[in-house]
């Protein structure tokens, strides 16, 4: 019998501590946690105009150091050659893994265009950076404003020519967005304030090393007068002074343009080269890849005045036509190149 009276106790008491436990009559029980609500971790894909350029590569340890600071997962995909054609299935394969965003520096302002809606279209948030697709992304992160690039090629072309004679330019691809829009800029104010200075050829070497040397080459031979060579890329004025280091012109043709000082440490030593621009293309990636958090996170929508922060660069703020500006051109020669290592 007291076996029984205590089973039966044990079981009312077991009953009234279910009856008292339900989720709802509980204050100190937290509501079960649904594993599809926490957020996706952050992935960014990054597309250069192509793989195995100094530029790029750089621009890209500035993504990765970005990355590593905001656990987000950086990846580097892209062609070997510089064409818009070439870029697409790398837009189109990110935006069938889902990727969170997208870098690209194009080499088309509207060959990417259906490939960059779609990927907008399935949530991918597009960020261009170096080379603008304007009205098929987000946000573009802008080096150095077109205008103010212009203005430092021209000025330095005519400080080392004396303001007059032949020069040619040596760009990218004919396409490039970038490089397309500094010439024309390049060419008004030529024709505006350097009266005496005539441009007798836009050459392109497409980014590729021995084509940039080999049109240099060509240049020289064309215009036996030819007072200097501009060259908007980092890969076409690097060939322009390998090219012009070991021949008869050195010392009486000038090379300028954008370049990085690593690549052209050795030709401001030898004497080849006087001065040439840039930016730091670390900092141009790491800016973007802040950017392109910033607009997944919904910090930012890409609007005109909305602010973010870049990490250790600082804030910033979103401009005109959805544009992030990082900073003005800066200037290298024999006097400051070995303070700079990218």
């Amino acid at each position: 019998m007291k076996v029984m009276k205590i089973a039966a106790v044990s079981a009312a008491v077991l009953a009234l501590l279910v009856g008292c436990s339900t989720p709802n009559e509980n204050p100190t029980t937290a509501p079960p946690t649904d594993s599809s609500s926490a957020a996706a971790p952050l992935t960014i894909t990054v597309l250069p105009k192509n793989l195995g350029n100094p530029y790029f590569d750089t621009s890209t340890k500035g993504f990765k150091a970005a990355g590593a600071e905001m656990g987000a997962t950086v990846t580097e995909v892209g062609p070997t050659a510089g064409s818009a054609d070439a870029q697409v299935p790398y837009i189109q394969t990110a935006t069938q893994q889902g990727v969170s965003a997208l870098a690209v520096s194009a080499n088309d302002q509207t060959a990417l265009c259906d490939a960059l809606n779609a990927a907008m279209a399935a949530g991918v948030k597009v960020v261009t950076f170096d080379s603008d697709a304007p009205g098929c992304r987000n946000l573009f992160i802008n080096q150095a404003t077109s205008d103010g690039i212009a203005k430092v090629l021209v000025q330095m072309v005519a400080d080392q020519t004396g303001d007059s004679g032949d020069i040619a330019i040596l760009s990218a691809t004919a396409n490039a967005t970038n490089q397309n829009a500094w010439i024309d800029l390049m060419k008004t104010d030529l024709a505006a304030n350097h009266p005496n200075i005539n441009l007798v050829e836009v050459a392109y070497g497409d980014d590729e090393d021995q084509k940039s040397f080999d049109q240099t080459a060509a240049l020289l031979q064309k215009y036996p007068n030819l007072k200097a060579i501009v060259a908007p890329t980092t890969v076409g004025i690097a060939a322009a002074a390998r090219y012009l280091s070991t021949s008869s012109y050195k010392g009486k043709v000038a090379i300028t343009g954008l370049g990085t000082p690593n690549d052209m440490r050795a030709f401001v030593k030898d004497g080849t080269v006087t001065e040439f621009a840039l930016w730091n293309p670390q900092d141009l990636g790491y800016l973007a890849a802040y950017a392109a958090k910033a607009l997944v996170d919904g910090t930012i929508t890409g609007a005109q005045g909305d602010t973010f922060t870049a990490g250790t660069l600082g804030s910033y703020t979103v401009g005109p036509d959805q544009t992030v500006l990082l900073g003005d051109p800066y200037k290298f020669n024999a006097g400051n190149i070995d303070n700079f290592n990218f």
